[in-house]
């Protein structure tokens, strides 16, 4: 199916919908409802189109497919589409949260709702493109114009702190990226092109540079692993620089969180499995190490900072710099079952996370406050919200039967073949996990129902019901049944491992590298 434009359909289809709500004039409860409306429709009809792509994918092709390519800025940069079996399930991941964060802004957001709609959609959009680029100016585009919708999202429609989490959040990804943009430059000026399979295919220099007076060994590969490293451990995010992430779940509206945990983080582990295994192999096997350490102090340090917080969200926020952890190291072991497990665990995180923001919403809607403290006892109210919640918290867990349970588990036994004692140290992450969940849990969901606030809360509604039974079902299905994930990735892994092997051998032939 190349050049059959399906990938672009998917991609500005969402504009053409924000097109339509700008249109609209007036600000009457009828005009909301009319943008709300328009929304949804379009982020349904983008769904639809997206499991097109799947439909016509071939599981046995590593390569990319619906490819589209066409002449751009000149010869020398094109806008060039395409899919592989890795980037095409987070296009879909996409497409299928987006409706359901519509839902839950249904009643929650009431100023401004045809502007906050329109940020949504032209977010969906730059989120698709980042998944579908294959040429690194369009994917830079794409990455860093994603900053401007998630920017006024949590500015305009978030919480007492809202402008300081913005510009937080704004700035520390900007500020990774500039990093990114400069490689991109020196790969240009050492390649002539930007097109990203070409560069797939390329070796960089790993001999020694000599720069100001200092040496920089691994050469011109290492340079540019750092750099792109730096802008995907931000948006990841990795020790030390996840600060940014509680401050923006807790002042965010639901649907932003959800996003951001769903979708936005896994851009940074996309980055490394598009970007710094494949073009930088022998960088990324000296480097290894680094990530395995820092992926270790997130996975406990931040599990044990998790244990001690008041509000649900940043609780949760916390759990999911833990989680992607798991991603980083995975994806560093360059094993099958340890990037296998990666990419399992960003989409099963991507589905658990935003069901996790989606509950905290159902309260924060009824109560207002999303301390823990104000809770407890909500089995006696609310039985049917208590079970989704404990389906979620137990994914959140790694509960053998559930989603967290499969990506969490590959990427251990990856990581254990390359080195016991990291897999030691991340397995004290899981001991955590359960200890701050079914802490949470406990707290909220059982006891007695004593605050008088609580005694009139009402149960999951009709929407709600709605957003979060389809994640229920994903989340029991994919543990038990991982199977239709990880047959469209298979192909696509083995082939970015035996290059990477390849680059490795070589490597090690000509005397640059010790094997592991």
């Amino acid at each position: 199916m190349n050049n059959s434009l399906i990938l672009s359909t998917v991609t500005f289809l969402p504009l053409l919908g924000a097109a339509m709500i700008s249109v609209i004039r007036s600000n009457d409860e009828t005009a909301k409802n009319n943008a709300r409306m328009a929304a949804l429709f379009t982020t349904v009809f983008t769904f639809g189109a997206s499991l097109v792509i799947w439909y016509n994918f071939d599981n046995s092709q590593a390569g990319f497919q619906m490819v589209e390519k066409y002449n751009w800025l000149g010869e020398n940069f094109s806008y060039h589409m395409g899919v592989d079996g890795i980037s095409m399930l987070f296009v879909i991941l996409t497409t299928f949260i987006m409706p359901l964060s519509i839902l839950a802004s249904w009643n929650s957001v009431q100023d401004r709702v045809k502007e906050y709609m329109i940020a949504f959609l032209v977010l969906e959009s730059l989120m698709i493109g980042v998944f579908c680029a294959l040429d690194l100016v369009l994917f830079y585009l794409f990455f860093e114009a994603g900053l401007i919708p998630m920017f006024l999202i949590i500015g305009v429609w978030g919480g007492k702190r809202r402008v300081y989490s913005a510009f937080k959040f704004f700035l520390y990804t900007l500020l990774g990226s500039v990093l990114m943009l400069l490689a991109i430059m020196a790969m240009y000026g050492e390649t002539g092109t930007t097109d990203i399979t070409r560069l797939l295919t390329y070796r960089f220099s790993t001999t020694p540079i000599h720069f100001w007076g200092m040496t920089i060994d691994g050469g011109l590969q290492s340079v540019l692993w750092w750099a792109f490293f730096a802008s995907f451990a931000v948006k990841m995010p990795m020790w030390p620089v996840h600060t940014w992430l509680p401050d923006a779940h807790v002042e965010a509206p639901t649907a932003g969180s959800v996003i951001l945990a769903a979708i936005l983080l896994k851009m940074g582990g996309y980055g490394f499995l598009r970007f710094s295994i494949p073009m930088f192999p022998v960088a990324s096997e000296s480097f290894a190490i680094i990530v395995f350490v820092l992926s270790c102090v997130a996975i406990i340090y931040t599990s044990l900072v998790a244990l001690v917080q008041e509000d649900i969200k940043k609780l949760i926020a916390y759990s999911s710099v833990a989680h992607m952890g798991f991603v980083t190291m995975g994806i560093f072991t360059a094993t099958a079952q340890g990037i296998q497990g990666g990419i399992f665990q960003m989409l099963s995180h991507g589905i658990v996370s935003a069901a996790l923001f989606l509950c905290i919403g159902v309260v924060y809607d009824r109560m207002h406050t999303r301390e823990i403290a104000a809770y407890g006892g909500l089995v006696n109210r609310m039985p049917l919200y208590a079970v989704f919640f404990m389906v979620f918290t137990m994914a959140n867990v790694g509960l053998p039967g559930t989603s967290g349970f499969v990506g969490e588990f590959l990427s251990l036994t990856g990581t254990f073949r390359v080195n016991s004692w990291v897999a030691f140290f991340a397995t004290t992450g899981v001991i955590l996990s359960a200890a701050y969940a079914l802490w949470l849990y406990r707290r909220v969901i059982f006891g007695k129902l004593e605050k008088a606030s609580l005694k009139n809360i009402a149960d999951l509604n009709t929407r709600e019901l709605a957003i979060l039974a389809p994640l229920v079902v994903l989340t029991v299905l994919l543990g038990i049944w991982p199977a239709p994930l990880i047959d469209v990735t298979t192909a696509s892994v083995d082939q970015l491992l035996n290059n990477y092997k390849d680059a490795i051998k070589a490597a090690h032939d000509a005397g640059v590298l010790a094997l592991r």
